[in-house]
């Protein structure tokens, strides 16, 4: 069994406010870090930070089409407020925001080290246009994976349409070993809410990873949920609110997935090749 340390996560389902200009984005920013501070104070260190996709700003037409002034470089005022919080914590941040690129804009999850420099950031691979969504009107779509090591734990970020591509979750696991996969997203409750959770269940189960599922808070979001490699009537998944913000401590036990793949071969058992 690989060798590593437990792992505490804090997973932060928020609210995002309706804000439109840059000044606004920065305030709502600001106070988000502050609120994170508070609930840590109260309740002890932890590894790992996670925040929704586009926490930054709203998933609207409007805000879409705001970009130019919202979206912001990896030098902008969010990574710099969100390393600041990194670095008092001693813990990895991970949130997402709309990058400006030399040629356009992506829905991007910045990965921030305990000492707040940029350890990664994933630009999201597939863009979604359907029900509330609109991305492909506003945004480039990503090129490429990101993984990062923390305590031993391969650590993987995805974002919201992405779980419903099997490859992109198989090959995380299987060509970059990771054990634990952030789904940040943004999940409207459009038609497609209701199917979400098959998805992210799924995905956790049989790649047998840790799963953690973000969505932002809110009358029209929320119900968040983490996932363990191994799900059944006596080991469910962790349920988020239904709408309101909460702030969640996950305890991820280091030898879980070892155990798991050891009890229930799927990956083991795959043959090398499937063709007719």
């Amino acid at each position: 069994m690989q060798k590593r340390d437990s792992l505490r996560l804090l997973g932060c389902q928020v609210a995002i406010p309706d804000a439109v200009c840059a000044s606004d984005r920065d305030r709502h920013v600001a106070s988000l870090c502050e609120g994170i501070a508070d609930h840590l104070a109260k309740s002890g260190p932890v590894d790992l930070i996670v925040l929704p996709e586009l926490c930054t700003l709203p998933y609207s037409r409007e805000a879409f089409e705001a970009l130019d002034d919202l979206a912001e470089s990896l030098e902008g005022v969010s990574v710099t407020c969100f390393a600041e919080l990194a670095r008092a914590q001693g813990a990895m941040v991970v949130f997402g925001m709309a990058r400006r690129t030399d040629t356009g804009f992506r829905i991007s999850q910045v990965i921030l080290s305990e000492t707040g420099d940029v350890a990664g950031c994933y630009d999201k691979m597939h863009l979604c246009q359907y029900g509330a969504s609109c991305e492909k009107e506003f945004f480039e779509r990503g090129e490429k994976m990101a993984v990062v090591s923390l305590k031993g734990w391969k650590v993987a970020p995805l974002i919201c349409y992405d779980i419903r591509i099997p490859e992109m979750s198989r090959a995380l696991v299987l060509e970059h070993n990771a054990d634990l996969l952030l789904h940040c997203g943004a999940y409207f409750r459009d038609e497609s809410f209701a199917t979400w959770h098959n998805f992210v269940t799924t995905r956790a189960m049989e790649n047998q990873v840790y799963l953690l599922s973000l969505n932002r808070a809110g009358k029209n979001y929320g119900n968040s949920l983490f996932c363990f490699p191994w799900m059944d009537e006596t080991h469910p998944a962790v349920a988020f609110a239904e709408h309101a913000e909460e702030f969640r401590f996950l305890e991820l036990d280091p030898n879980l997935p070892d155990e798991t793949r050891s009890m229930y071969t799927f990956l083991k058992d795959r043959h090398a090749k499937y063709s007719l």
